[in-house]
């Protein structure tokens, strides 16, 4: 009796040790984490979120079309984060048991109304005021064509407004007579002129270029 009972013990332990086993077997310690990261108003892919785990801060960052893929643990906690959304979680399950697990995951958009601001060209209404009621306003067309004719607001104009059309298209036709003038043979150039270099010398020898005083 007392052999069948040991025997007995004995098969309960192996039977536990093995279901004890078994279960072991089926837990992953690491897990592919992969997935596609949508809007939650139509479901659109969020692309270049930043996918960490909320402890170690290892993960990635969704591509173009919101697919990401990386290696966690089961329990993780998975932090979704992007400029214009809201930060939002995600708990990986802990009790896996298959070494791959898929999510589609939505985020919401994370909508920033500003407070208005009103720009005035005055700091006060009383300076606005004061220069509006004190503005030489000219009341003839006489002095009204006067400013408009003033030659510092003429050339200010000139300088500030782009060439005209006609101007545009006489240079244009002056670079294609040179280029045409030229086709087939470099450009002169002075700098390897001999006569000009002799003219130079000449001048420079007369003085030419002495300061008048």
């Amino acid at each position: 009796m007392l052999r069948f009972l040991s025997i007995l013990f004995l098969s309960l332990l192996f039977l536990q040790a093995q279901s004890q086993e078994e279960v072991d077997s089926n837990t992953v310690e690491y897990v592919q984490f992969s997935g596609v990261v949508v809007t939650g108003s139509n479901l659109d892919p969020v692309p270049y979120v930043n996918i960490l785990e909320k402890t170690t801060w290892r993960g990635t960052s969704s591509d173009y079309y919101g697919f990401f893929s990386f290696v966690a643990q089961p329990g993780d906690t998975i932090v979704f984060t992007s400029i214009g959304y809201k930060p939002s979680q995600y708990i990986i399950p802990e009790d896996l048991e298959k070494a791959r697990y898929s999510l589609i995951h939505k985020i919401t958009e994370d909508t920033v109304l500003l407070k208005v601001k009103e720009v005035f060209p005055w700091p006060s209404r009383e300076q606005f005021k004061e220069a509006f009621l004190t503005m030489d306003i000219p009341n003839d067309d006489l002095r009204r064509a006067q400013a408009n004719l003033d030659p510092e607001v003429l050339a200010y104009k000139s300088s500030a407004y782009p060439r005209s059309g006609s101007v545009n298209f006489k240079s244009q036709m002056q670079q294609i007579s040179t280029q045409l003038y030229y086709a087939g043979q470099a450009p002169p150039n002075n700098l390897l002129n001999p006569i000009a270099w002799a003219n130079f010398i000449k001048a420079w020898k007369r003085g030419d270029f002495k300061k008048q005083e």
